[in-house]
């Protein structure tokens, strides 16, 4: 039997979102690719919610498609309904969303990588890291394998130590059904790199038959939406229904009896839970007036009898969960595929990181995804995608893709983990972006359309039409500064009396007014798209994001100058060997905060808990020295 190839660019350990899209930007960039996983078949496979995107979770798939990932091209194919959410807010929060196939889904993400001639997805349980002289050369599997690359990458998830409870029932598992992984904590732990555990939950699978649907409140997705990916072409969906029900006061009585019975909620696993996606038992608790909580009825996949119950994530007994949903008048005579369980699992602080997701210990390592305290498809995805790219320019000896908070959400994301305490799972919003007016859903183009190319992770013809989008937005945003005729102003404001019409003004004044959308405005302004090949999908959003720039201007401005404060502080490195337990003038909270997470620059310190603008400006006097 011919003997696999020991020797690789970068390993990637873990198959899920982050192993798969780290696995492709590295491939991009010409490395030669070991995916390591614990079972081929898995890979891909979306282990939770049937759903992709949401509040700020669609501004990060959206960026990770200018950056050439696998997630909005199969969320397109594998999408069953779409909708863009928040649409009663300010633009800053409108975000994207989509109902998937899961089946589907994970089929595409495997075919995808297996049509990747540098990649090697291989089944195994890394053990070990080997080190030389405190950088990396590669990894031991368990039978005493090596396989060696200068850099890897950790993606391990909730399989790391994974301990799934069901009651008082406990089982060693990284999902439901599959293996732990064991054996990296200990390894990096003895290294010096801190640990910690955390806990998440999964709710109860309904058979679909056994569900009463005709009590139920069928919910569908928008008629007509945009794709996730630039690329997509010949995008018409099937808009299939979700469907709402809500829990009631008999549901929570049996659940408010039987918290005793709920590790989640007992404290008998150790880990911390997340906060903004509570159980079903912290909502009954902490919500105690509350007459009912709304439920999700998802099918998993398009033929699918498995029905996933958002919002009723739980620990409790078997028969405990069966019992409480059955109070609920579209589920009296429901039956189980799977009941919920609560699984704990280790993951490593991700303050011990740079920017770039490398250790600051030990170099070539880079961790991705819920081995960094992350929850959510989305984030694994993103960080996957970065520490991808960051690995192979490890290998070239080049500068990593770090992107600023003003740049993309994909920024804030990392930004907040290596400068945040992660005392629960991280899960993303829009109110972490303190400058989401920059960072829209729809002008993710125009924000990494160029970094992209730099950095070689998409194709010219990808590259062309992107650009060919933004020139058409500059274009129209110019024709608009020209004037409407004294017809054109009448036809906009049709109560006006003649002798009462403004002077004539740029069309764009016009626009800003709240009444006025773009679609109002003569058509000669748009005549560039008649000639243009774009997408209709895209054309629409030229239109709005030309709108969205023109109402919006003064804002945007304002935002800008904010950035560029901020900027001054970012542009000030911190060297890194600095000793700031000599540091007496700055509080000692401060002090022991810096020594652990040891920022690279100024704005990076700002941004630590606990550190004080009066131990910034400190810290400021001694770097100016």
């Amino acid at each position: 039997m011919k003997r696999r190839a020991s020797h690789f660019s970068v390993i990637i350990v873990g198959g899920g979102h982050a192993g798969a899209e780290a696995a492709c930007a590295a491939v991009k960039l010409k490395q030669k690719i070991a995916l390591i996983t614990l079972d081929p078949s898995s890979v891909g496979r979306m282990s939770c919610n049937p759903a992709v995107g949401g509040i700020a979770k669609g501004q990060l798939v959206r960026e990770m498609d200018v950056l050439g990932a696998l997630m909005p091209r199969t969320t397109d194919t594998a999408g069953v309904q779409f909708k863009l959410l928040n649409l009663s807010k300010g633009r800053s929060v409108w975000s994207p969303r989509a109902q998937v196939d899961k089946r589907l889904y994970e089929r595409c993400i495997k075919k995808a990588l297996s049509g990747l001639s540098g990649v090697k997805i291989l089944r195994g349980e890394v053990i070990n890291i080997i080190l030389n002289k405190n950088k990396l050369s590669g990894v031991l599997l368990r039978g005493g394998e090596t396989l060696f690359a200068p850099s890897v990458v950790l993606t391990c998830g909730t399989f790391l130590g994974g301990l799934v409870h069901v009651g008082e029932k406990k089982t060693q598992a990284g999902r439901m059904g599959e293996h732990q992984a064991v054996g990296i904590t200990e390894a990096l732990t003895s290294l010096g790199l801190r640990s910690g555990r955390l806990k998440t939950g999964t709710p109860p699978r309904l058979y679909g038959p056994s569900v009463n649907w005709a009590k139920t409140r069928a919910v569908f997705g928008d008629t007509g939406p945009a794709p996730f990916s630039y690329s997509t072409k010949n995008f018409s969906p099937p808009n299939l229904p979700c469907h709402n029900i809500k829990t009631n006061r008999r549901c929570h009585d049996i659940i408010q009896k039987n918290l005793f019975k709920s590790p989640m909620f007992s404290g008998d696993v150790s880990g911390v839970g997340p906060r903004y996606c509570p159980s079903i038992e912290d909502k009954v608790h902490r919500f105690v007036k509350k007459e009912s909580h709304l439920l999700f009825l998802e099918p998993e996949w398009v033929t699918s009898d498995q029905i996933y119950v958002n919002g009723f994530s739980t620990s409790l007994p078997e028969k405990i969960q069966l019992k409480a949903l059955r109070k609920i008048p579209a589920l009296k005579n429901v039956e189980f595929l799977r009941p919920g369980y609560a699984i704990e699992y280790d993951f490593f602080p991700p303050a011990q990181l740079k920017s770039s997701l490398e250790s600051k210990q030990i170099s070539g390592l880079f961790f991705a995804g819920q081995i960094n305290g992350t929850s959510g498809y989305e984030e694994a995805a993103a960080q996957g995608l970065l520490a991808g790219v960051n690995a192979s320019m490890y290998n070239k000896n080049q500068e990593p893709l770090v992107l600023g908070r003003d740049e993309a959400y994909m920024g804030v994301l990392i930004d907040d983990l290596i400068t945040k305490d992660t005392a629960e799972p991280y899960r993303m919003f829009t109110s972490r972006a303190e400058y989401r007016l920059l960072l829209r859903y729809s002008n993710a183009d125009h924000r990494l359309l160029e970094k992209a190319r730099r950095f070689g992770l998409i194709k010219s013809a990808f590259y062309n039409s992107l650009h060919n989008k933004l020139e058409l937005t500059g274009q129209i945003i110019k024709c608009l500064g020209g004037s409407l005729s004294k017809e054109e102003v009448i036809s906009l404001f049709p109560n006006l009396k003649t002798n009462t019409v403004p002077h004539v003004a740029p069309a764009k004044t016009f626009l800003k007014r709240p009444e006025i959308s773009i679609s109002s405005m003569p058509k000669r302004y748009f005549s560039v798209l008649k000639n243009n090949t774009l997408n209709p999908h895209w054309a629409r959003e030229v239109l709005l994001e030309v709108e969205t720039q023109i109402k919006y201007e003064g804002y945007i401005k304002r935002q800008r100058n904010q950035v560029g404060r901020m900027l001054k502080q970012e542009s000030v490195s911190i060297p890194p060997d600095i000793d700031y337990s000599t540091i007496n003038t700055i509080s000692l909270e401060a002090r022991e905060k810096l020594q652990f997470v040891r920022p690279e620059t100024l704005g990076q310190a700002f941004r630590i808990s606990g550190v004080t603008p009066a131990d910034i400006s400190v810290l400021s006097v001694l770097l100016y020295k």
